[in-house]
């Protein structure tokens, strides 16, 4: 009864999001000699501009993002990190620092014309929002972060080092067993070792059970459509953005 109650919450929760809707622009803009970035634009081509920083990193957008902002008011404007969602190449990691994302925010900011706009980011786009805001302050309306993640290492050792796994006990035995107890000390490291193999299928086993994890805890109840994700290999090879700055 008490997970019905939860499940009745958080239905209520995406009722109370803005309605659906389609973009009335998209492009793509070339940032460097490799890689291109995905944009759009939807809402009030006229009202205020608010850009969205997705989190990952390298987790790109969806359409369900543009649900947080009234369209009659926002100018909407989403875009694919380097490397995710429908920017290329897929899960690139070369020249994908996050001073080149600050970058290639104001180059985006600049082809749409935008003088100045609010900045929205969540998780890592939290981050990312905080850094673009504290180099280009006076291009900045405002801040909004939600699911505030700073990357800090006690941040980090909670979630996959088994603080987490007090919460989801159940989604953190496949991440576990994933790694032999010898190498336990690490998860982090040891995914990263994994995700950066020669061997594909060691890759992709890895990239599968770290995206997987990260899907099943996303939302206190769970959520099937994000869950399924971990079974994509595209989106699941985005995991080899995690553990590389950490390390």
């Amino acid at each position: 009864m008490a997970l019905e109650g939860k499940e009745k919450e958080c239905s209520e929760v995406n009722r109370n999001v803005y309605p659906q809707i389609e973009p009335y622009s998209s492009g793509s803009l070339k940032v460097s000699e490799i890689h291109t970035i995905y944009w759009e634009q939807s809402g009030n081509p006229n009202g205020h501009p608010v850009v969205f920083l997705h989190g990952g990193p390298g987790g790109g957008t969806s359409p369900s993002n543009r649900r947080f902002f009234d369209p009659e008011f926002y100018r909407i404007i989403l875009f694919d990190q380097r490397g995710a969602g429908k920017s290329t190449p897929h899960a690139c990691l070369e020249e994908n620092t996050t001073w080149d994302l600050i970058s290639d925010i104001e180059k985006l900011r600049e082809h749409l014309e935008v003088p100045e706009w609010q900045v929205f980011g969540g998780s890592w786009g939290s981050t990312l929002a905080l850094a673009y805001s504290q180099a280009h302050p006076d291009k900045v309306t405002g801040l909004v972060l939600r699911g505030i993640f700073l990357l800090r290492k006690k941040e980090i050792d909670w979630f996959y080092e088994g603080g987490a796994a007090a919460i989801f006990p159940d989604a953190w035995e496949p991440f576990r067993d994933l790694i032999p107890e010898n190498e336990r000390g690490c998860f982090v490291e040891a995914y990263h070792k994994r995700l950066n193999s020669d061997d594909k299928e060691t890759q992709l086993a890895a990239a599968k059970a770290w995206t997987t994890w990260e899907m099943m805890t996303a939302h206190l109840i769970p959520n099937e459509e994000n869950i399924k994700r971990g079974d994509d290999d595209n989106f699941s090879l985005v995991s080899l953005y995690w553990p590389y700055p950490y390390l």
